[in-house]
């Protein structure tokens, strides 16, 4: 299994707004350009992150991005199950299987594929962004604030 650049992308977008201990709010722009990826892209998720309420967005002059629930609570599998929306591993409908019905293929796939679902949830955002992983994105956002500074003055 592999997971899609949108899903990958969000997860992304998740880990960055974990760290809350910022001057400025954290703006699509921003997130655009820590992670070299385009800004109409990045609203796409972003707006999907938003509907499913993990991201709350603020327009306007002051306005950002944040995580419209705690890191803790937001739970991979979950995420990774909605954001894929992969229920099977195969459709053995489409193109039609001549081995449908007489085979357990997508029988042991469903199985293999809840399990994953399952292990994921053994794990939250908080979890993801623990040790390393929070340090470089702490760090990410203090090279960014110092840029703006450099282009405001």
């Amino acid at each position: 299994m592999q997971l899609t650049k949108f899903t990958d992308l969000s997860l992304r977008v998740l880990m960055y707004l974990t760290q809350e201990d910022r001057m400025l709010p954290v703006t699509i722009n921003e997130i655009a350009e820590q992670f070299s990826v385009p800004r109409n892209h990045l609203i796409k998720v972003v707006t999907r992150l938003n509907k499913l309420g993990w991201v709350s967005a603020t327009r306007g002059r002051n306005g950002g991005l944040r995580l419209g629930m705690q890191a803790n609570l937001l739970k991979l599998g979950d995420v990774l199950q909605e954001l894929e929306n992969a229920t099977a591993l195969i459709d053995c409908a489409k193109p039609p299987c001549a081995l449908k019905g007489q085979c357990h293929l997508k029988e042991i796939l469903d199985v293999g594929l809840k399990a994953f679902y399952e292990h994921m949830n053994t794990f939250s955002l908080a979890d993801v962004v623990n040790h390393k992983t929070q340090s470089a994105v702490i760090s990410m956002h203090q090279r960014y604030q110092v840029l703006l500074q450099d282009k405001a003055a």
